[in-house]
């Protein structure tokens, strides 16, 4: 888990065991994507889904300081994904990355948990020195397709950046960003009858 708050560095949480992660990851996909049919389906055809779980072995062999294995491993990830993930990467449980085709994940970005990423985010960095120069989104970010967030900022949890948005400062908790750069505009209230908080998924799709 990341905290919540504009700043927060905190390492997201682990699930208890290999097994865990991988039955999480698949029940994830399958809540997240209406077009998803069976557990095995998932597993065997969701690039996104694939990035992830390599991504994990990648980042043990980096934390191992296996260095060139772990860079090798998440090139061969690419190749395979079309997601690119630095093996340094810190992600937490239930990223879903839907379609994942030119996601690009930064080596000192830090994803917290039940993040959703469409095809082609970039989480960039916009320094060149040895520091942290990649973001850190909060738990429950949705980033839409062709947004990227760029150097060491944080997106608050719950927020929501639009598609092609172009983040480049911090963002509180629950806010929606749109443009370039992107700026925050007012999120919906929840709907009267329902309950439910309705977004146009147009801003994000």
């Amino acid at each position: 888990m990341v905290d919540a708050g504009v700043g927060a560095r905190a390492a997201p949480t682990a699930p208890r065991s290999i097994v865990d992660s991988l039955v999480e990851d698949v029940r994830n996909a399958r809540e997240r994507d209406p077009a998803a049919r069976t557990a095995i389906e998932v597993a065997l055809t969701y690039s996104g889904v694939h990035a992830v779980w390599l991504h994990r072995i990648a980042h043990r062999l980096w934390a191992a300081r296996r260095f060139l294995a772990a860079r090798v491993l998440s090139q061969f990830a690419r190749f395979l994904t079309g997601v690119e993930i630095h093996p340094a990467a810190t992600i937490g449980r239930r990223l879903f990355i839907d379609h994942g085709m030119g996601v690009v994940i930064g080596a000192t970005a830090v994803i917290g948990d039940d993040v959703l990423l469409y095809h082609g985010v970039t989480l960039g960095g916009r320094s060149d020195s040895r520091v942290k120069r990649h973001p850190t989104l909060g738990d429950g970010v949705t980033v839409g397709a062709g947004a990227a967030v760029l150097g060491d900022v944080t997106v608050g949890a719950g927020s929501v950046v639009g598609a092609h948005a172009v983040v480049v400062r911090d963002a509180p908790p629950g806010s929606v960003l749109t443009g370039i750069p992107a700026h925050s505009v007012v999120k919906p209230s929840a709907d009267a009858t329902t309950g439910a908080i309705e977004i146009d998924p147009a801003i994000y799709i």
